[in-house]
């Protein structure tokens, strides 16, 4: 269901609901998969003609990468098993990962590229990407996750899939802040700053200790300044640079949510100033920047954990002006119901967010708002992941 209203006539998005991928167009929505089976968020190609997404296919085990074109409705499988999928920069070309070999389908034909890649992003003038390889086992421990870059050349039939690659960085075999340390064994998440001075990534462990602490680092664009910021854990409160300046924003604190809703406290960083945000006795769960000074956060009082989800603390949305540190509540969802996954959307000028019973509630409302809260009204109904244009 939409609620109709002027200022989102020209808002394009993706979204899932049910688990099949739906499209936003102005106030008409439109169901562009049945099978229940759509993951992860997608992704909208560089001129917003394409959206990129990936069907799980129970039947073995494989993730399924595919486009959809939103003027000819041409929903076209780009390879049959494929993870991190990413759209190029500036063209319509997809990279994505096969059990550790990095490939480019142009939408009509697909390319390895590399090997023995853990992670990647591409570089910010889509001439190449930024490879990270994964440290592995040895007699002596494990060694730690090493960077490279890789240059595209103008045919990529042409392209050595062994080699070629310019040695970028490799991580101390230890990384961490002050008594936190955690062996760097994987390297991820890569983000370039708005001037592409800066890079920050992920560094994580093991599988299993990578659920309690990680650590988010930054390096400068030339490899020669590496720094580790703080402990975070996965997904809560995606790092993010701001709009067009070098300050990056982050949920820091170890332990896994289940552990209890403490100590994840919003920190600023910009370069190389480091500000902290969050009251004492409250959690930030997740962010987004409205401007370069200004963050909104979805923020509850601190509380342990419960298996019985109606005894979990609700968070509503707070805006926090970081020059000031004036920080306001603009959200107050009524009794059993809490705000998530704040987002601003510049090109409705507009506050969106996630309103639900849990922080596992699968049938949520996106509301919207203006970014001081006013104006605020219901949306899209049910809605799990959605990405603007």
């Amino acid at each position: 269901m939409v609620f109709a209203n002027d200022e989102s006539n020209h808002v394009k998005a993706g979204f899932i609901r049910d688990g099949d991928l739906w499209v936003l167009i102005g106030n008409k929505e439109e169901q562009i998969t049945n099978t229940g089976q759509v993951i992860y968020t997608p992704k909208w190609s560089h001129d917003g003609k394409w959206l990129l997404y990936q069907n799980e296919a129970t039947s073995d085990d494989q993730v399924e990468v595919w486009a959809y074109h939103l003027e000819t409705k041409e929903n076209k499988k780009v390879f049959y098993n494929g993870y991190s999928p990413t759209w190029a920069p500036h063209t319509n070309e997809i990279a994505f990962n096969d059990k550790g070999i990095l490939n480019i389908s142009d939408l009509q034909k697909f390319y390895n590229i590399a090997t023995g890649v853990n992670n990647y992003t591409w570089l910010p003038d889509g001439s190449g990407f930024l490879l990270s390889a994964a440290g592995t086992l040895r007699p002596d421990g494990w060694s730690s996750a090493i960077l490279y870059k890789k240059k595209l050349t103008d045919h990529y039939e042409d392209i050595n899939l062994f080699g070629d690659v310019e040695h970028f960085f490799t991580l101390p075999k230890e990384i961490g802040i002050d008594n936190k340390k955690i062996i760097a064994v994987y390297a991820g998440d890569f983000n370039f700053s708005p001037s592409n001075k800066w890079i920050s990534f992920i560094v994580s462990p093991t599988a299993s200790w990578s659920m309690d602490s990680n650590m988010l680092s930054v390096i400068s664009s030339d490899g020669k300044d590496f720094e580790v910021l703080d402990e975070i854990i996965l997904n809560v409160g995606e790092p993010k640079w701001a709009p067009s300046s070098d300050t990056i924003a982050f949920i820091a604190g170890g332990g896994r949510i289940v552990f209890g809703f403490k100590d994840k406290d919003l920190k600023i960083r910009e370069m190389p100033v480091t500000g902290s945000f969050t009251p004492p006795n409250y959690v930030d769960l997740d962010f987004d920047w409205i401007t370069d000074k200004s963050i909104v956060t979805s923020r509850m009082e601190e509380s342990e954990w419960s298996n019985d989800f109606s005894d979990h603390p609700l968070p509503s949305l707070y805006t926090i002006d970081i020059e000031n540190n004036k920080q306001l509540e603009i959200t107050n969802p009524p009794k059993g119901y809490g705000d998530y996954n704040p987002e601003y959307v510049s090109s409705m000028e507009k506050l969106v967010w996630q309103r639900g019973v849990s922080i596992t509630d699968q049938d949520r409302m996106l509301w919207k708002a203006n970014p001081d809260g006013t104006e605020a009204e219901a949306w899209i109904q049910n809605v799990d992941m959605i990405e603007f244009y």
